[in-house]
């Protein structure tokens, strides 16, 4: 194992490899951590998301701005946006590279064009959806999003602004993170519940999965095979749900039942990666659906609650380290030693 600190345009990064001596099952996974410093301190990074151009962006929440990174050479250009104190939280890039964002304190989502610096605001057309949380793309470019307190899950047309509100059937239930499979089919997380839902592009109607008693599942993941992921923030699992068959297997995470598994991402070689928040320093795990073992890896700042991580084409994931105010570039290289 080995660690190395750069220095960037006045901008600190820090790199942790650690080699295939560290796990026997798989001896042939490298793992660069790479982080920047965020300029806005306490700004709490909360979500990253990726660009078209390459580019990584950020949520600056308690800042009040979107953060860009250019990842070749580690500058971060910040945006202030328009209403104060909106509490930008999740993020997403469109195809054309503008940046749409929920404002979680404003009763809003919003757009950025990184070009002009031009921000668009859609408001909520109920005052109940006070708190709109995580957003995604389907593959005919409408946005859905989730509503955390308001008990929502939402639907924007980017192209008319028209918003469209649907609460599932369990109240309270704290709609979370989101993701679509394959089929245009948006998943969620029903955070307040031991339950996942989805719901029909079509016709809004929310169907719930139910999970095992006591599970809390906060943020979600779909394979190739749209198999779906989450991970159970209040039991330490990662667990799997067949939406086909509704069937239902958990694994326990490494760091144990108070682990408080969080951010969570697939990559297109079949794997999973999560972060275990109640692990200090936090880390990063990755789970080999194929022979159902786990490999991790820690995270170099100590990560301070990676609440969302996202993975890029090239097949980099991006974290937010939340608590120490930097984002980070996981970098995963399989060798043949």
């Amino acid at each position: 194992m080995s660690a190395c600190t750069t220095r960037r345009l006045g901008l600190i990064a820090a790199s942790l490899l650690l080699g295939p001596t560290m796990w026997a099952r798989d001896a042939k996974i490298n793992v660069t951590i790479e982080e920047w410093d965020v300029p806005t301190k306490n700004s709490r990074p909360h979500d990253p998301a990726y660009a078209p151009d390459g580019s990584a962006w950020y949520t600056g929440q308690m800042a009040n701005v979107l953060g860009r990174l250019d990842p070749a050479t580690g500058v971060i250009k910040e945006y202030a946006l328009p209403t104060p104190q909106s509490g930008p939280h999740g993020l997403v890039a469109d195809k054309e590279g503008n940046i749409w964002y929920t404002g979680n304190f404003a009763t809003l989502v919003g757009k950025l064009d990184p070009k002009t610096g031009k921000v668009t605001e859609y408001r909520m057309p109920d005052p109940r959806a006070k708190d709109p949380h995580t957003p995604i793309f389907d593959q005919q470019g409408v946005l859905w999003f989730t509503v955390q307190g308001g008990n929502f899950v939402g639907r924007l047309d980017s192209a008319t602004g028209k918003i469209d509100l649907k609460q599932p059937p369990s109240p309270n239930a704290r709609p979370y993170g989101i993701v679509v499979n394959s089929k245009g089919v948006p998943f969620f997380d029903l955070f307040n519940t031991n339950k996942i839902g989805s719901i029909d592009p079509k016709t809004l109607e929310i169907t719930e999965y139910g999970l095992p008693d006591g599970a809390r599942p906060r943020r979600i993941a779909i394979d190739a095979n749209d198999l779906v992921y989450y991970t159970d923030y209040a039991r330490g699992f990662l667990g799997r749900l067949d939406p086909a068959t509704r069937q239902v297997k958990e694994f326990a995470s490494p760091g144990g039942p108070i682990s408080r598994p969080y951010g969570i991402t697939p990559r297109a070689d079949g794997t999973i990666w999560y972060s275990e928040s109640g692990v200090e320093p936090n880390t990063l795990v990755r789970f080999d659906p194929k022979t159902e073992s786990f490999q991790k890896w820690t995270i170099p700042s100590g990560g301070g609650v990676v609440r969302h991580m996202v993975t890029a084409p090239n097949g980099d994931l991006w974290l937010a380290c939340s608590g120490v105010n930097k984002i980070a570039r996981a970098r995963i290289v399989a060798t043949s030693e």
